[in-house]
């Protein structure tokens, strides 16, 4: 999966800081929506707190975020 291959609802992290929108380096996100297509496509990303209250909503390109993957486990 390329960087611009970020589905919709995957979980994020910002790889740059953006101080006009209070986001830093490392912070987690959700991609909510998925807008325009290649070459411009961009990512609508929420940032929640640990209680699950938005605090930020940013427009970011793909390149602005790296994709977090949890392993899932087989049932045995």
């Amino acid at each position: 999966m390329t960087a611009t291959q970020i589905p919709l609802l995957a979980h994020v992290a910002l790889v740059v800081d953006l101080p006009e929108r209070g986001l830093t380096r490392g912070q987690l996100g959700t991609v909510v929506e998925v807008l325009g297509a290649e070459p411009d496509r961009a990512l609508l990303v929420e940032f929640s707190d640990d209680k699950g209250q938005a605090y930020a909503f940013a427009e970011l390109r793909p390149g602005q975020v790296i994709h977090l993957h949890r392993r899932t486990t087989e049932a045995a």
